[in-house]
């Protein structure tokens, strides 16, 4: 599904696309969305202006991450958005 989002005042709009395909449990999806948001909140400041789009493009191991809104998801979610944003600043 896909959702946009204004960052107010920062000339700034975040899509989100977290198919479900890649997280299957609702409860995952809305988990890394929220994350996505938070995150873009957190780094707008060194972000280029214009439309930003985070879609999820791998699904994460179901093996690795039995509870879908575990800890460890969380913590490498968060992770991985965060060093994800940290190298499209660096481009700007």
């Amino acid at each position: 599904m896909d959702e946009s989002l204004r960052l107010p005042g920062t000339g700034r709009w975040l899509g989100l696309v977290v198919p479900k395909r890649h997280a299957r449990r609702s409860v995952t999806r809305n988990l890394l969305k929220r994350q996505m948001r938070e995150l873009m909140q957190c780094h707008a400041a060194s972000l280029a202006p214009g439309l930003w789009v985070l879609r999820l493009k791998a699904p994460f191991d179901r093996k690795l991450f039995i509870s879908p809104a575990s800890d460890t998801l969380r913590a490498t979610a968060h992770d991985e958005l965060a060093l994800l944003l940290q190298h499209a600043a660096l481009r700007r």
